[in-house]
């Protein structure tokens, strides 16, 4: 087989493997070849997307697929053109290395994302095109997090919900307020919850508390809701006809867990916090406020390691047709980490495959 070996790969610029709006992802399409070998042309590409897709099954025999894209950016440039008279390029025996300087687009777009219904994906890939052959393909995907969000409407506002219930058999009442500091957090970050109870009831009541994560999907006038339950408290329970008391409890914010995505048409990433009464024979009074995960801020740790691209770096050098001027030798790389090392962000498997 004359191509050996071809891959794309880039350098990480901060230790958990991510990227943001406005960044700058330097890397390098390598090419290795058993002998002298005429290309056509040599592709960069760089793709944004997300895809959702699922199937619902109506009575015994019908199926309906529901499916949406949605599209960030695509962007192309040739690293080899056709530019020769008869459409090829020679390359010799070896190692060849093209050096890429790709930024990305500075907008609002929705974090990396992965799931069996949907996903969103951004990702590097390289084409390799000979006469007479199948085009060859290499590709890899990067985490980007998308960058907080600060306008949100009651970002940093406190919340409060309340809920009154009557029990049946002239049981009396039950009533709370449930009071948390602010919506947005970041991870590691304590929650202040606040429930304040009016137990004029005879039975006794123990308060409880959830977070869960909330995905939904979106498709041809439908949607498919899938919860996950994140964690839970409880209190001590309030006695039947104390009155007025007040339980405080302190959530923090797992390390671990994925921001919102928000910004997504087709596909949403939420979290909520219910808080609810376990009262006996009688259906739970509950309340819900949206909590708002805000990604990680490493914009400093970028600025001290992102080094400055050299000046043949950048789109503008990739219409250079002379192989000459690109580096062909072997080179020392520094690999970027493994996306398992970024926990709290989508992994890809080693069977990942998508047509994104």
């Amino acid at each position: 087989m004359t191509i050996k070996n071809l891959q794309i790969e880039y350098d990480a610029i901060n230790s958990r493997n991510t990227f943001s709006n406005g960044d700058t992802i330097n890397g390098r399409i390598i090419l290795e070849v058993s002998k002298e070998t005429k290309v056509q042309s040599l592709l960069f590409i760089a793709k944004g997307k997300a895809r959702v897709c699922w199937s619902e099954h109506y009575g015994q025999n019908q199926t309906h697929v529901y499916w949406a894209d949605e599209k960030y950016y695509s962007v192309k440039h040739h690293m080899i053109r056709e530019s020769i008279q008869d459409g090829s390029e020679v390359i010799g025996k070896g190692r060849h290395v093209f050096p890429f300087s790709f930024k990305i687009p500075d907008r609002k777009m929705p974090s990396s994302f992965h799931s069996s219904v949907g996903r969103i994906v951004h990702k590097l890939k390289a084409e390799l095109k000979q006469s007479m052959k199948l085009t060859k393909k290499a590709k890899t995907h990067f985490i980007f997090v998308s960058k907080a969000d600060l306008e949100t409407p009651g970002l940093m506002v406190p919340q409060h919900e309340s809920k009154d219930k009557t029990l049946a058999f002239s049981s009396g009442s039950v009533s709370m307020d449930v009071y948390v500091d602010k919506m947005g957090y970041k991870h590691g970050e304590t929650m202040n919850v606040t429930i304040k109870i009016n137990n004029n009831s005879s039975r006794s009541v123990k308060p409880k508390l959830e977070l869960y994560e909330k995905r939904s999907f979106f498709a041809q006038g439908r949607r498919k809701l899938e919860t996950r339950t994140i964690l839970k408290e409880k209190a001590a329970a309030v006695e039947a006809h104390s009155g007025k008391g007040t339980v405080t409890k302190m959530i923090t914010i797992p390390r671990e867990l994925p921001p919102s995505i928000l910004n997504c048409s087709i596909l949403k990433l939420e979290y909520r916090l219910k808080v609810y009464l376990d009262i006996k024979c009688a259906a739970n009074p509950k309340v819900k406020l949206p909590v708002v995960i805000l990604p990680v801020d490493d914009s400093r740790e970028r600025r001290e390691k992102q080094p400055i691209p050299p000046i043949e770096f950048g789109f503008e050098a990739f219409g250079n047709s002379h192989l000459q001027s690109r580096a062909t030798a072997s080179q020392a790389m520094s690999l970027p980490p493994p996306y398992e090392e970024a926990a709290m962000y989508p992994s890809f498997p080693s069977d990942f495959t998508t047509p994104l």
